[in-house]
């Protein structure tokens, strides 16, 4: 990336972020490496590893340009790469934990962060305790003597809820306690983790940045005081994705602005629409008042995404709503988000919820809104929502 010390906008450094164009030939994007051995030239340079690359886990090219790009993008002191989100999430928390520690981890927390916490962590002697995430800095009144590490989440990937983020990092700092923030959902576009305090920003890879629904990857970015544990982590664990993904990740990264404001402005407008059609009850969107934390929503966020929540009135059954999801001919129901399709899928976190109750009134319903044409997605609905009525319980 150029660099003469003048101020750039975002689309340029985006642009230009982790190209190393001289290094390949004058070829615009870094090419894909594949490999695991690396050739040392003479005994001495094998034994003391003097070389750029050493083995296929300790990078190669590719990795370097997505890790570099994404280290200045978040304004980390570095990153590390895994091959998915979930596993981005376990890199954090196992830079940060040991064996006798305590986790405070939001109750609104992605369900797989929460199993991981449940099973591995447990199996190791560290202790997980749930908070309710609107508590802010009342958290504090949670931290044991053992508390190593905070998770947050915000906003929780189903629910919605906007933490404090600057409060919980502000007495985490002072107390010693790590603090890892899940930022898939507004990416460091529209929240830089750091700036807010944050020790490692873990983002799904294989949402926003990807793009395109046909690869998985995770990031975690650290600050300067976390990054020497995180990179331990990740040597030891050697735990890389593979090229093409990283090369995709690196391509989605261009037009990552883009289609973030895109998919702002699309969710705005199906939120709003939705929020006018009788059988939707309430919209949980962080943009809207009605979503929990709302206010800090908007203190602290540059832009919102295209990922929101619907409720839907009380009445319609379990196969009222069958008949409105298995009819969608333009939402498909899938998990994960980000991509150019438009996604819906019905959740209901009654079953691991354990400190704030979720009583939303009437079936859940999220939904990721793509790039189909707007009026059309709005008919595919409407016409889903018509056919709630039809076996009412």
């Amino acid at each position: 990336m150029k660099d003469d010390g003048k101020p750039v906008g975002l689309g340029t450094r985006l642009a230009q972020l982790g190209r190393m164009s001289d290094a390949h030939h004058g070829f615009v994007n870094t090419p894909i490496y594949r490999g695991s051995t690396v050739l040392f030239k003479t005994l001495d340079d094998l034994e003391r590893g003097r070389a750029r690359y050493t083995y296929g886990t300790s990078g190669t090219p590719t990795v370097e340009s997505l890790e570099s790009a994404w280290t200045t993008l978040t304004g980390g002191a570095g990153t590390v790469l895994c091959p998915s989100g979930l596993g981005a999430v376990a890199m954090a928390l196992m830079a940060t934990l040991r064996s006798g520690d305590h986790l405070l981890v939001p109750d609104s927390v992605y369900f797989p962060t929460r199993s991981f916490c449940g099973t591995l962590l447990e199996r190791f002697g560290i202790e997980t305790s749930y908070y309710d995430p609107l508590l802010g800095g009342r958290l504090e009144s949670l931290v044991k003597d053992n508390t190593s590490t905070i998770f947050l989440e915000s906003p929780g990937s189903q629910t919605f809820e906007i933490q404090d983020v600057p409060a919980i990092t502000g007495f985490a700092r002072r107390r010693g306690i790590k603090t890892i923030l899940d930022n898939t959902w507004a990416t460091p576009l529209f929240f830089p983790a750091h700036e807010h305090g944050c020790d490692l920003s873990v983002e799904a890879g294989t949402k926003y940045l990807g793009g395109h629904a046909d690869l998985l990857l995770g990031l975690v970015s650290a600050n300067a005081e976390t990054w020497p544990a995180l990179k331990r982590t990740h040597q030891s664990m050697a735990m890389l994705p593979g090229p093409e993904d990283c090369y995709l990740a690196l391509r989605g990264m261009r037009t990552l602005h883009i289609r973030l404001r895109e998919a702002q402005e699309r969710g705005l407008e199906m939120a709003r629409w939705l929020q006018t059609q009788p059988e939707v009850l309430s919209i949980l969107h962080p943009a809207f008042p009605s979503c929990p934390g709302h206010e800090l929503w908007k203190r602290d966020f540059k832009g919102s995404t295209g990922v929101f929540t619907i409720i839907l009135r009380p009445g319609p059954s379990r196969r009222g709503l069958s008949n409105m999801l298995d009819h969608l001919s333009l939402f498909g129901m899938g998990y994960s988000w980000g991509g150019f399709e438009s996604l819906i899928i019905p959740f209901d976190c009654r079953a691991y919820r354990t400190v704030t109750p979720w009583n939303p009134g009437g079936f859940a319903l999220r939904l990721q809104i793509g790039l189909e044409d707007l009026q059309d997605l709005k008919s595919d609905l409407r016409a889903g929502l018509d056919r709630l009525s039809i076996d009412r319980a």
